[in-house]
């Protein structure tokens, strides 16, 4: 009834080694996760447990078999990769050919954008120390979504729903949202088309590579609403939205509207409050058309025959939430919820008048007006090769180079965060979830954790002949007010184990 919900984020980086054109990206990949690791993890490095997942299982009812799926799904597979657990309850280990960061659990959208942004600074943190090593090339990270060359990675959401929810809903009332969604979550590109061969600018790094709308696929056909159905929790009260359309941010508003707008919509659908269809025709084709038109001119028909612009869809989605908020808690609502609302509101009202005027909130506005500056100044056409290397370079992580960084610390940019939270979190875990117990031990008791996923931490006591596991289903349990004291008053993990099995 409101932003709140177990939610989370997964960011695969582009990556480059600066004079080889030709290196290995798996290599480099690794280079950077073991680097990290080798400077920031004591003693034992835990691994990462694969028993739990099931990456092949359909929210339509039904699992895919092993032989038909493309390798890139088989990720309950241990390939072998640099694979680690941070203190702050992350993962962030090798996605084939990119190093990726998966959040620790969160509530609210606020904390959300703190360890989304946190992964950020463990990434540069993670390539400067890579870069370090003896005879070693520099390694280049950018958050971004594509090569430009016909290759496109993720930057996913997730977030727990009731397992009660009917797919069916699910997917008829997402699907306009997400084709509109851009407008406000977008990080912008030069370049149309999956090889960005096509002269121009669009809303969206990712919207060229969606082809259908339905599936469980993420790296190929990729679907607007995709069907994994893992939730990492337990299956008969929780399932897991794996979202995978959305485009990898580094404005910390366009984060925060991204998953809380999401948030909204979705307790909507778990409440049946959308009685509204707001179904899009051809929505694979409306998606592309939509981030291809920057003006916001471009007019999407309904399936009742209506047509209105993304933003206007958009408002549509707002109004409802209004009053859905209003019909569930009246004036008693949290600060995020309202906040969410309100910021969700300025942005859609001033993106209908003049999107630049959201240049200081939004990635695509701000790389828009950026790119348009250089077009001005030098008479540059949407074609010229100066125009994509700005693009590339909004998207580097380093504060000295990237664009982004450039534009905050120019006061450019609007920031939710300051610096100091940000480098708080790429150690502490949230409070709030089980991912609290998950980072705290693996700073407690390193040399005494042997593997841990999402739904557990497994132990290697003394004088055990097995490893030992503890389940963690309940994401909402093993927080600080659940177990923070146990593990003050534990210096041991075997009397940690004991306490929590006698």
């Amino acid at each position: 009834m409101s932003v709140r919900r177990v939610m989370g984020t997964e960011v695969e980086y582009g990556i480059s080694v600066q004079g080889q054109p030709q290196a290995n990206p798996m290599l480099a990949s690794s280079q950077i996760v073991n680097a990290y690791a080798t400077a920031t993890l004591r003693a034992r490095r835990a691994r990462w447990d694969f028993e739990e997942e099931s990456p092949l299982r359909d929210a339509r009812g039904y699992d895919m078999a092993r032989q038909v799926a493309d390798p890139s799904q088989l990720t309950d597979e241990d390939l072998g990769l640099a694979n680690i657990i941070l203190t702050n309850g992350a993962r962030l280990y090798v996605d084939h050919a990119h190093p990726e960061y998966s959040s620790p659990e969160v509530t609210n959208p606020l904390d959300v954008v703190r360890w989304d942004k946190a992964g950020e600074q463990v990434m540069l943190d993670a390539s400067l120390r890579a870069s370090q090593l003896p005879n070693a090339p520099q390694i280049l990270l950018y958050k971004n979504n594509t090569d430009n060359k016909g290759a496109s990675y993720g930057a996913h959401e997730n977030y727990l729903m009731r397992r009660s929810t009917p797919f069916a809903d699910i997917v008829k009332h997402l699907i306009p949202f997400f084709v509109s969604r851009q407008v406000v979550c977008g990080a912008g590109r030069v370049g149309i088309g999956q090889d960005g061969s096509g002269h121009g600018f669009q809303i969206s790094q990712r919207a060229d590579f969606f082809e259908v709308e339905v599936g469980l696929e993420t790296t190929l056909k990729r679907p607007i609403i995709n069907t994994r159905d893992e939730p990492h929790a337990d299956p008969e009260k929780y399932r897991r939205l794996h979202v995978i359309l959305g485009d990898a941010n580094l404005s910390e508003i366009s984060t925060y509207l991204k998953v809380g707008t999401t948030s909204l919509v979705l307790a909507m659908i778990e409440d049946r409050f959308l009685t509204y269809d707001l179904t899009v025709e051809n929505p694979v084709a409306a998606l592309r058309a939509v981030s291809h038109d920057p003006t916001l001119r471009h007019l999407l028909t309904l399936r009742d025959g209506r047509r209105m612009t993304a933003v206007q869809l958009q408002m549509e989605y707002l109004d409802l939430a209004r009053k859905y908020v209003e019909d569930r808690h009246g004036s008693d609502v949290d600060d995020q919820t309202s906040d969410v609302l309100a910021r969700w509101e300025s942005v859609l009202d001033r993106l209908e008048q003049d999107p630049l005027s959201c240049a200081s909130e939004l990635d695509w506005v701000a790389k828009l007006k950026l790119l348009t500056q250089y077009r001005d100044r030098d008479g540059l056409e949407w074609d010229d090769a100066k125009l994509h290397l700005i693009d590339l370079q909004y998207s580097d992580i380093r504060p000295a180079k990237g664009l982004y960084h450039r534009l905050v610390a120019s006061g450019r940019i609007q920031r939710l965060l300051t610096d100091e939270t940000v480098d708080g979190a790429m150690h502490e875990p949230p409070e709030d979830t089980r991912a609290y117990f998950r980072g705290r031990c693996l700073e407690k008791y390193a040399g005494d954790v042997a593997a841990a996923s999402w739904d557990s931490v497994i132990f290697d006591l003394p004088g055990r002949e097995s490893l030992q596991r503890i389940p963690t289903s309940d994401p909402l349990r093993g927080t600080k007010a659940h177990v923070g004291g146990l593990l003050d008053s534990c210096d041991t993990a075997e009397r940690l184990f004991a306490a929590l099995t006698r």
